[in-house]
């Protein structure tokens, strides 16, 4: 059966040399034989020899070394079908003629003959070599190159998904693949499920863009928890899906475990039906460290995803619990204020009526406010800004709590600057967020003497409006400064939620503004809102989106079951 030497890499890229059976061949920039184009070569670089059937390479002594699978020759060396050739720059891949491969009988081997067609095998776990690459003066350089790609993969993705998907990108990058898989299984008993398919050529048809992959190999890999690396898979018992590898012509395959340590998520398996090409050992082992590192990845995924969750309940824990206390102590109110209302319908005394409403009336304003906080802190939204003019937003402010004051006994002062511009914000966002800080002004400040100051302030140079409540209460302590912005952190007792203040700077922080606080024991406190004169950022402003359009894509789509 006639051999041939193919260059897969090189200024020669895609040139086929057939070796006659009984001359020797010389590789070189001369006239003679295989002549290349390769710059980097030597006149006489090597010679191959016929030898009984078989093919020997030696160096003639060239300046740059010639290498086979890596190794650099040094004496007479023999050629294999599949072995890689490096001379210079020039890769040649030394196999048969594929029309009379083609032509030759299948062999089909009987299941004990199966490990005897592993062309090799890496075990997969964390002592997983990666080997140099053909040309040992670049393998440094080449699998830095790799690690470095893969590491800045694992590194960025927090999702499952995009994980896979780009560690299927570096490995197209890497390796001259027309198909890749990766499949994963949830246990031992379940059947591995593509999650991603990549074809180097867009699939023409649905039979192209099936997932055909032989349940022996896979299985293979999955139990005895190592890559393989099949030379031809038309001719390999363990690509078992028959005639739909013959179909679609895979020539060499290799299919290696995405482990960590006892963690077996699934595999990344790889094929090529280019004529002539085969993946080499070295390629099984880089590909092994891959799936290694892979599973290293995804086991960190797991962890991390089961902390978020313990993180979660504990939240929800401490949150629920917050609630309950707040909520407890509304209905307290609410209870009294409506026994203080039966006892004055009891005795028909309007006065003790008025009485008992007016503190059912305070525990629903409380609830209220404590619904809207929550929604407030809750929610992940997206801003609706429209034009406001500041000054109109804070005297409805004043309005509304003006009632508050008077009963409270409280002095409420106004100082609103004229040259305030009217500025995109969402007004119900800022209207709560100055309310709450109104209400924690009235509630820090003592009847008969307490004095709450409410000031807007346009500063020109830095194009920002400012809004600032003073009151003349007894300050913030440092020991409360520390946990001023803890949801639920209240230093009113039974009348506060806790989520005022944080409610506040939350809504400020979505419209790219700041919170500046200054506050003297005995003098008072002074909360200033900045707030950019041109509005919130623009990823927090709300957009209509244009139309998606319906794409397909080359990556993780196929139709029909899997054929594994």
């Amino acid at each position: 059966m006639p051999l041939i030497l193919t260059v897969i890499k090189g200024p020669d890229h895609g040139r086929r040399f057939e070796l006659p059976d009984n001359e020797p061949q010389q590789i070189g920039r001369s006239g003679e034989s295989l002549q290349l184009q390769d710059h980097t070569i030597s006149r006489r670089h090597a010679e191959l020899t016929p030898d009984e059937g078989c093919w020997i390479i030696r160096d003639l002594g060239s300046a740059n070394g010639t290498f086979v699978n890596g190794v650099r020759v040094s004496g007479p060396r023999q050629l294999r079908p599949g072995d890689q050739v490096r001379t210079g720059n020039t890769i040649l891949l030394f196999g048969e003629d594929v029309a009379e491969r083609r032509r030759a009988s299948v062999h089909v081997a009987r299941p004990e003959e199966l490990d005897a067609h592993v062309e090799a095998a890496v075990p997969a776990n964390a002592d997983s070599v990666i080997m140099a690459v053909p040309e040992p003066g670049e393998a440094a350089e080449y699998q830095l190159r790799v690690i470095y790609d893969l590491l800045t993969v694992l590194g960025t993705a927090l999702d499952r998904q995009t994980l896979l998907e780009r560690t299927m990108d570096v490995i197209f990058d890497h390796f001259q693949a027309d198909r890749g898989f990766i499949l994963l299984q949830n246990s031992p008993e379940q059947k591995p499920d593509p999650i991603v398919v990549r074809h180097r050529i867009e699939p023409r048809n649905d039979e192209e863009r099936r997932v055909t992959i032989s349940r022996t190999i896979v299985q293979h890999v999955l139990h005895h928890d190592e890559g393989v690396l099949s030379a031809n898979a038309m001719t390999d018992r363990r690509f078992a899906s028959g005639d739909s590898v013959q179909q679609y012509g895979i020539r060499s395959a290799v299919c290696v475990p995405i482990k960590f340590k006892d963690s077996l998520f699934g595999v990344i398996h790889l094929d090529s039906k280019v004529a002539n090409y085969t993946f080499t050992e070295d390629q099984l082992r880089l590909l092994t460290a891959i799936g290694v590192q892979v599973g290293l990845a995804m086991t960190n995924l797991q962890l991390y995803d089961e902390r978020l969750n313990r993180e979660r309940l504990a939240a929800v824990g401490e949150t629920v619990a917050s609630l309950s206390h707040s909520i407890k102590n509304i209905i307290q109110g609410l209870r009294g204020g409506a026994e203080v209302v039966e006892l004055g319908l009891r005795k028909n005394a309007m006065n003790v009526v008025r009485n008992g409403w007016a503190i059912v009336a305070r525990n629903l304003e409380r609830i209220s406010n404590l619904t809207m906080n929550m929604l407030t802190y809750s929610k992940q939204r997206k801003l609706d800004p429209v034009m406001t003019n500041i000054n109109h937003l804070l005297q409805e402010i004043v309005d509304l709590t003006e009632h508050q004051f008077e009963t409270q006994k409280v002095a409420l002062i106004t100082e609103f600057d004229d040259a305030v511009p009217p500025i995109p914000i969402e007004s119900s966002g800022i209207h709560q967020a100055v309310l709450n800080l109104i209400n924690n002004a009235l509630d820090a400040v003592e009847p008969e003497t307490g004095v709450v100051t409410l000031a807007s302030h346009y500063d020109g140079e830095n194009h920002t409006v400012h809004i600032r409540v003073a009151d003349n209460g007894h300050g913030i302590s440092e020991e409360t400064s520390a946990q001023l912005w803890t949801p639920f952190f209240s230093t009113k007792g039974l009348r506060g939620t806790g989520l005022g203040l944080v409610v506040t700077k939350k809504v400020v922080d979505e419209h790219g503004g700041d919170v500046r606080i200054e506050s003297e024991a005995d003098a008072g406190t002074s909360i200033t809102m900045i707030l950019p004169a041109d509005g919130p950022p623009r990823e927090m402003v709300e957009t209509m989106a244009p139309e998606a359009s319906q794409a397909g894509g080359n990556s993780s789509s196929h139709s029909g079951d899997p054929l594994i």
